[in-house]
Formats: C-alpha cells, structure tokens, sequence
C-alpha cells in the first residue's frame, strides 16, 4: 500500500537551507531483501494532493557496497500501488518469483535525483527547488534502488535518500535532462557513444550541474551545447568527469542559458577490453552512457522534454547526426586504452 504523506515540519526534522525553513523527510527502503543478484527495486510514497513543496536537497543513505545506484523519479503514477515492487528499467517483462514487477512510473516519468559509487550531498542553488505536490505534475514520488549482489539470508536494507524540502515557493523550479544511448561496444575496441538532441520548446534553461553515469567500461563522459551560426558549429563545454569518481552532480563548466535551437549533446568514451561484445542494459555486466544535465527556469515550468537517447554505435555518431555536425571535438583513444 502507498503512503500518503504530508510533509510538515511536524513530522520530520526541521532545519535551515539558505535561510529557509526545511524538513527532512528519509525516503528509504522499508528493510527489504534482495533475494537475487541484479536486481532494481521501487518504493513510493504520495505527496499530499493540496499542498504544494519544493525540495531543496539530498542527502544519501546508501553505500557503493550495498547499492549499485539510486534513482528517484518523479511520478504523476506510480508503476504500482505496491509498498515495493520489482521494477528494472530494462527488464520491465520480466517475472519475478517474490515481487510483483512494473516500471517506477505509470505515467508522468522524470528523473529527480540520481546517486551511484559514494556520491555525497546534494544542496541545490539558493531559489531552486523541484516543485511537487499540488501545483505539479509531480503527485509521486519513487525511489529505486539497484542491487547487484544477492543479500545473505536474513539481512535487509533500507537504502535510500533523505529529502530537504520547504513550503515556500520557489523563484526557480529546477528539473533534469538525461542524455544517453543504447548500443553496442565491439570486443578489444575503444568506442564512442553520442547523443545529441535540439531544443524545441521555447523555454530558457540554466544549467547550473552535470552528473556521468557508465559501468566499469566507461573512460570519461563529457557534454556540450551546440550553437550553430555563419563561421560553423560552436562547441560550448557542459562539463566533463570520469565516471569512475563518486557519481555525484558536479558544478558545469560554463552557467550561459540554454536556449530554443541550441544542441545539447552527449559523449561516452568506453574502453572494452573483453573478448566478447559489451551491450546497453541494465546489469552490471552491461553498459550504460548517462549525461544528467540539472537546471533551472526562472518563473516558468521545466521542459515537457525529459529525455534525449540515442541508437547508440554501429548505428548513430554525431557524424552522421541530423543536425549535419561540423568542428565536432576529437578525442584521443590512444590515452583510453
């Protein structure tokens, strides 16, 4: 059964962020038992339908040991009514011998909050928060958590994230644009996997952190805006990591707003020294090219627009990409291998 929450200062722990009356609300795992390796599972909780809140902070409770990652999404319904649910954002169809099996949202998807390899701490930038409750498409909110390693009998977890939140209204409502691919990496080759998507709403966003997400193949992920004008194609650097550093929202390379027309394009560099090919999925023994873009909109809503994937190699590269790329960055693959 989902629970309804109201969240009040009552029931959770007051503090301040920047000024402002916060609570903490611990989103977590209601001590579960992972009974088989790779496995994602989803718990919700409802916001109250006639009050509106505004998160204004993570904190995690979870260990790299424990979770592989953590995703929360925004919900206008849940996958389920279930308290916990199986619920693999690749393997939806499969059929779980102890939970009953869904995706984490019904309707209305969006990716809050996303935290893998020891992230710390997120604060958001002071007037930003993510808008959710009555005045949002947001009704849900649903924590997963994929777990790779089977648990031993009789241990359970409850992993999960401790929400900051306030009532007071938001000058800026933040949201998150995830950029990746499907694909394929070919055995004993340094691959590039790109995406890349323009923007069509008429809508300024204000990019203000960038997280990376691969598995063990990845090398360094890295975004872009592009803007076209007369002299060629202008790269603008988003930000760049190593994915193998604690998966957290890093500070972007470069504030300028992003605009109607401009690019915003993706880049995983995966290094795959195995003797057999390595596909997009959702194990651990698959890959992922993640690019979480988190911005801001000032006095207006976020982008209807959640998501920009791709086909991913052999099939898609920014070289053959519709939007006729010119001046695209070259990376080196000697220094990956």
């Amino acid at each position: 059964m989902i629970k309804s929450v109201v969240l009040l200062c009552a029931l959770g722990i007051c503090g301040k962020v920047f000024g402002l009356q916060t609570t903490t609300y611990e989103l977590l795992m209601p001590d579960v038992y992972p009974h088989r390796d790779e496995l994602y599972l989803c718990t919700p909780i409802r916001i109250f339908p006639d009050r509106s809140y505004s998160i204004v902070g993570f904190e995690p409770n979870a260990s790299m040991h424990t979770a592989h990652h953590m995703l929360l999404y925004g919900c206008s319904e849940p996958g389920s009514n279930d308290s916990v649910w199986s619920c693999g954002e690749m393997s939806s169809n499969e059929i779980d011998a102890q939970y009953n099996t869904a995706s984490p949202c019904r309707s209305g998807s969006q990716i809050v909050y996303a935290w893998a390899r020891d992230a710390p701490s997120l604060t958001l930038p002071e007037g930003v928060g993510f808008l959710i409750g009555k005045n949002s498409p947001i009704k849900y909110l649903v924590l997963q958590v994929h777990y790779m390693s089977k648990f031993p009998k009789g241990k359970t977890d409850n992993s999960g994230v401790f929400l900051k939140y306030t009532q007071e209204q938001m000058p800026r409502q933040a949201g998150v644009f995830l950029l990746g691919t499907s694909g394929a990496i070919p055995p004993k080759k340094v691959e590039h996997m790109e995406t890349a998507c323009t923007m069509t709403e008429d809508k300024v966003i204000h990019p203000f952190a960038f997280r990376t997400h691969t598995h063990s193949l990845g090398k360094v992920v890295t975004g872009y805006v592009v803007r076209k004008n007369e002299q060629g194609d202008e790269w603008t650097l988003i930000g760049e990591k190593d994915p193998q550093l604690p998966q957290m929202f890093y500070p972007i390379q470069d504030p300028s707003p992003i605009s109607k027309g401009d690019i915003v394009a993706a880049k995983c560099v995966m290094n795959n020294t195995h003797e057999h090919t390595v596909r997009i999925g959702a194990t651990n023994k698959d890959e992922m090219c993640n690019f979480y873009l988190m911005y801001w909109v000032e006095r207006d809503t976020p982008l209807q627009q959640k998501y920009c994937f791709s086909a991913g190699p052999p099939f898609y590269y920014w070289s053959r990409a519709p939007q006729n790329f010119n001046r695209i960055p070259v990376q080196d693959n000697a220094k990956y291998t």
